[in-house]
């Protein structure tokens, strides 16, 4: 890829989180095109693709829109695809695997298409076989209507993964969907965070991470790494200027969980991500928590009886959950998210609900109380 050109990328972004993602571009100077349900539209050459998978807490993964024709046929597709310059994103030695959706046209059939690309693809690069023995690049391709859009990914792996959680409990929350409840809920560091049902600490751990301004991708690998125009010197370059940012924010960030295993998950996480010293993770169940005084934000996700099961009656549950969050954090804005505003109103606390988001397939609301006068 040309540092130079300017190419149309596209962001995939969870339900809910397009308009934060879209303000996370604005404030590293990058304007978006067009704002879709689940994705975002922009215009940029490289350094603005380096600096959104440096820097984007939301984002799930960035595509360059690579090609774009219409076809009915498969050799027609063929065709056309084969004179492609798949070499600016794609060396000869690098494994490829392509993933398929099709609605709506004559092209219906998933594999054959992925199989008639593939062969046009190796044409282009002039070898004879998709090589093994790495990670592939991914190919992300959509036809609806007969339009072909093809997308080269950028990202690698799932942007969520930071790098620093190689341990989970069960039902871990997604980072990216962590960092926008936090942002949704106007969190930026300037006031205590504490989760009182913490998992494996993804609210904790994006909270560090929001606190310090520091980069979520300086931990990891990308996609872009493997092409042929990658310029290390410039991702270099963006990771210094990243790292000279950051800020020494002591803000009281801390943690409970009443299963002890997953206290030692958190904690695990937090000494890989480098914030050992700045979060405070006890083992403590809700009833046995003291009251804080103060003010802050406390956030949590409970169980609510879909991807975990809930002990008991699921209202009765969500009773005791808002019983002890109004005695232990009296002076806090608390938030929770829950599918079920039903369960949010047996807490007895007066929440509202500020978003719709989705967490691993399930519609979720995030509901947060007004702060206590």
């Amino acid at each position: 890829m040309d540092h130079r050109r300017t190419e149309n990328f596209y962001i995939v972004v969870s339900p809910g989180l397009e308009d934060t993602c879209a303000a996370e571009l604005n404030a590293i100077d990058i304007a978006p095109v067009r704002i879709d349900k689940g994705g975002i539209a922009w215009a940029g050459r490289l350094r603005e693709l380096y600096l959104a998978n440096l820097w984007l807490r939301t984002a799930s993964r960035i595509l360059v829109r690579f090609a774009e024709c219409r076809s009915r046929d498969f050799p027609d597709l063929y065709r056309k695809t084969k004179r492609l310059p798949w070499g600016r994103f794609i060396d000869p030695e690098t494994p490829v695997a392509f993933r398929v959706a099709c609605h709506g046209s004559r092209l219906n059939h998933s594999t054959r298409v992925a199989e008639t690309l593939e062969a046009a693809l190796n044409r282009a690069l002039g070898r004879n076989v998709n090589p093994v023995g790495k990670d592939p690049q991914l190919v992300m391709v959509r036809i609806v209507e007969d339009v072909v859009t093809i997308s080269i990914d950028s990202s690698g792996e799932l942007l969520h993964r930071r790098g620093y959680r190689q341990s989970v409990t069960a039902a871990p929350l997604r980072e990216t969907l962590a960092a926008g409840v936090l942002m949704l809920l106007g969190w930026q560091g300037h006031e205590a965070l504490l989760d009182p049902m913490c998992g494996s600490g993804s609210f904790l751990l994006e909270g560090a991470l929001l606190a310090q301004c520091q980069a979520p991708g300086l931990k990891r690998p990308f996609a872009f790494m493997n092409w042929p125009g990658y310029r290390p010197g410039l991702w270099t370059l963006l990771c210094d200027e990243a790292q000279r940012g950051q800020l020494d924010n002591q803000v009281s960030i801390s943690g409970y969980d009443s299963n002890p295993a997953a206290v030692a998950t958190a904690r695990d996480n937090c000494e890989r991500s480098g914030n050992s010293e700045r979060v405070r993770i006890d083992p403590l169940s809700l009833a046995d928590q003291p009251v804080h005084d103060g003010r802050g934000l406390v956030v949590c996700n409970p169980p609510y009886g879909k991807r975990l099961e809930l002990d008991g009656d699921p209202k009765s549950c969500y009773r005791e959950i808002g019983s002890h969050l109004a005695r232990a954090y009296p002076g806090w804005r608390k938030a929770l998210l829950c599918p079920d505003p039903a369960l949010v109103k047996a807490t007895g606390l007066h929440f509202s609900q500020v978003s719709e988001l989705d967490n691993g397939g399930l519609r979720v609301g995030l509901f947060v109380t007004k702060p206590p006068r």
